[in-house]
């Protein structure tokens, strides 16, 4: 495979996107959401035969059900692309403007990125939502999935290209890496000419070789650590709850909890109730010493590291702390930066809370479940960026774009 070509092919078509306009690219969303309805045996089929194939390769449950793209979550694909339809183009938009005393109107307007490179894993959605918030934002995309998903990704390139095609804009907007060999993700990292940002999506593995041999700039996250804190003022009642979505709901996902850190003066009472709320789900209790001595064998005991784990599946840290100091030297210690919360009554210590955790997202009695794009309003997303620069959270239209200064003057000269 030419990357070479593939980067080329991309940037001529990220510049006949930048100057399409917000009608024609509607336009060609709705065509990509009325082909992949049209295509739906094709693309469940295909993706039929990468589960099959994960089966036999011994993939995990938490990565086959990342990977699974059935008729109902197609469905749901498919309703998040005419949801991306009806949002505002960020493209163009002019803020921050101001008059100078010399006379220059200056503004920033919003523009493309130009060419962004995925590398992501197990989960064909993913070609769908970067595709469509690329192309809503005038981005051409190079996507590199893993090998487990190869079949479904193809098909689904495939019916987007052609649903671009049908309405007059390149199908080199979208473009898919469709060779497993891993030297071509090391050969994208470096064709700076070509591509403009990189967001890998996967393991923490991925992300730190792509920081570490990039001549791209890289946007890192999706690694979800998360946290909720059970205040001593907590309902406990209501916790239980919000633990339990947290937690259950589909704890194969980057947005799923992973630790449940509860304050000592109310751990005896709480944690019983919680062994009895969550047993009956399925969910295994991997408990420290001090909530392991209150659990009894109702828990298992954390091994060195089991704090620093994205557990992905139905395993539940639990940690008892002595107060409110522990629990946040403790997220600041293991936490991934993705989504922590608190569950309290007490909303100086909930405040406080907000400004001392320094995640991408962080909540107040409510689970961290709703950190995703759709969630959010913001249709889709290409991924939850856990860094500090350009974007955090989940990244929709806006974090795809970059601004310009414009400067207009009447024959205006520096002195």
């Amino acid at each position: 495979m030419d990357l070479q070509s593939l980067g080329k092919l991309a940037k001529e078509a990220s510049y006949e996107l930048a100057i399409t306009g917000s009608e024609k690219k509607n336009t060609a969303l709705e065509a990509i959401a009325l082909a992949l309805e049209a295509n739906q045996d094709k693309i469940v089929s295909a993706n039929k035969e990468d589960i099959q194939a994960g089966k036999e390769a011994g993939l995990t449950e938490a990565l086959l059900d990342r990977l699974l793209l059935d008729e109902t979550r197609l469905a749901g694909v498919v309703s998040d692309v005419r949801s991306v339809i009806k949002l505002d183009d960020p493209v163009g938009e002019e803020f921050d403007g101001k008059l100078l005393e010399n006379g220059l109107k200056l503004s920033k307007r919003r523009v493309p990125i130009g060419v962004i490179g995925v590398i992501y894993e197990a989960r064909p959605n993913v070609t769908i939502d970067i595709a469509v918030l690329s192309l809503k934002t005038g981005n051409a995309c190079i996507l590199r999935g893993g090998k487990e998903t190869i079949r479904s990704n193809i098909v689904l390139v495939d019916v987007i290209q052609a649903a671009l095609e049908s309405v007059g804009l390149p199908k080199t907007s979208v473009q898919y890496i469709n060779n497993t060999d891993r030297a071509l993700v090391g050969e994208l990292l470096k064709m700076d000419d070509y591509v403009d940002m990189i967001i890998p999506r996967g393991n923490a593995g991925l992300q730190k070789f792509c920081k570490e041999n990039s001549n791209i700039p890289v946007i890192v996250g999706g690694i979800g650590v998360c946290h909720l804190f059970a205040d001593k003022s907590v309902d406990q009642e209501k916790a239980l709850a919000i633990v339990a979505n947290a937690k259950v709901q589909r704890p194969t996902v980057c947005n799923s909890l992973e630790t449940l850190l509860v304050h000592q003066d109310i751990a005896e009472e709480f944690l019983a109730k919680l062994y009895a709320h969550l047993a009956p789900m399925g969910v295994t209790l991997i408990a420290e010493e001090k909530a392991k001595a209150i659990l009894g064998d109702k828990a298992t005991l954390a091994e060195p590291g089991d704090f620093d784990r994205e557990w992905l599946c139905l395993n539940l840290g639990v940690k008892v702390v002595a107060d409110f100091h522990e629990a946040i030297m403790h997220i600041r210690t293991h936490s991934s930066g993705h989504s922590d919360g608190i569950l309290t009554n007490d909303f100086t210590i909930a405040n406080k809370f907000i400004n001392v955790v320094n995640s991408a997202a962080v909540y107040i009695n409510a689970s961290t479940r709703f950190t995703d794009g759709s969630q959010f309003g913001l249709g889709a997303e290409v991924a939850v960026s856990t860094q500090k620069l350009h974007a955090r959270g989940p990244m929709g239209l806006q974090e795809l774009t970059t601004y310009k200064w414009i400067g207009i003057g009447e024959n205006l000269i520096r002195p």
